[in-house]
């Protein structure tokens, strides 16, 4: 389905991220936890993409699997680095004959190991460029074309310490053709709820998802922190996570933590929740229960709840 159809079906959206496992046990494993977040019914995963050539397969291999073997709509992340014209158009050609027609566009990390890599190489420096290029293409028998996503930072993009001029960078990527935004992690709802105001007052009025990560271990949180550079963890979960005597305790601190986050979030009408599940599934399986909700068709357009 079309991110646009799916944006117009459902008031509040909920959606997952997984990245491509390394090995086979891993991939069994990931859709085995699939298949369990199948039944809440979201309303679409997204994969992860790295710039290295074999990730890059990996990404495209778990998206056509989940297309082929699921009921779930799948989202394709691609990055600006490490890609010439040629390979773009070749990377969405194959997306368009498979059936996938949505993608999170984004500016995307140099490869691990390569951090003076030099991009001047790529063909787009930048996801507007990006953007733009997928919004040109053409998929058969929708005239929409793909559709697209794109990356925000209500805590502040770490490339970008000026914020006026990063509301102006968010702007252009939704200029060129983006269908909603996708927050990085973050555990601060009054982050969101400012980010969310100062888009409308930019002008950018597209549907902003939030993104939402559990703590599942005190190590974890410190990877956490580093996926997401500049991630504020408040005070008040530190308190928290400190009295804990396991991880076992942290991760029920991180369920609780952000099941209240998701609870607030849908009383102030979030457009949708992004799980980021580390390919795992109770946690987010248990944030439904917590919040009462048996699946995300309860908060479909029409339903009545």
């Amino acid at each position: 389905m079309h991110i646009q159809d799916i944006f117009a079906e459902h008031r509040t959206t909920f959606s997952f991220e997984f990245f491509p496992p390394k090995t086979d046990a891993a991939w069994e494993d990931l859709f085995a936890n699939i298949a369990r977040l199948q039944a809440l019914q979201p309303s679409f995963v997204s994969v992860t993409y790295g710039a290295g050539g074999t990730t890059r397969e990996r990404t495209h291999d778990l998206i056509v699997r989940i297309h082929r073997e699921t009921n779930l709509t799948a989202v394709s992340h691609l990055t600006c680095i490490c890609h010439t014209h040629d390979e773009l158009s070749a990377i969405l050609d194959r997306y368009a004959a498979s059936g996938i027609v949505n993608i999170l566009a984004l500016g995307g990390d140099p490869p691990r190991g390569q951090a003076d890599y030099d991009r001047a190489k790529d063909a787009f420096a930048y996801a507007d460029g990006l953007v733009r290029f997928i919004k040109s293409r053409t998929l058969p028998g929708d005239s929409r074309g793909f559709g697209l996503g794109v990356a925000g930072f209500p805590e502040g993009h770490p490339a970008t310490p000026n914020r006026l001029k990063e509301m102006d960078y968010l702007k252009q990527k939704v200029d060129a053709g983006a269908d909603y935004i996708c927050t990085q992690l973050f555990f601060d709802n009054r982050d969101f709820y400012d980010f969310r105001e100062r888009c409308d007052l930019a002008g950018i009025k597209v549907p902003i998802i939030a993104g939402i990560m559990p703590v599942a271990s005190r190590s974890g949180m410190v990877r956490m922190a580093d996926l997401a550079l500049g991630a504020r963890f408040p005070a008040a979960l530190l308190r928290a996570i400190g009295r804990c005597a396991d991880d076992e305790a942290v991760a029920k601190v991180g369920v609780h933590w952000a099941t209240e986050q998701c609870r607030d979030l849908l009383d102030h009408q979030v457009r949708g929740i992004h799980f980021y599940t580390l390919n795992r599934s109770d946690a987010t399986r248990q944030i439904y229960e917590n919040l009462g909700v048996k699946d995300s068709a309860a908060l479909r357009v029409g339903s009545g709840r």
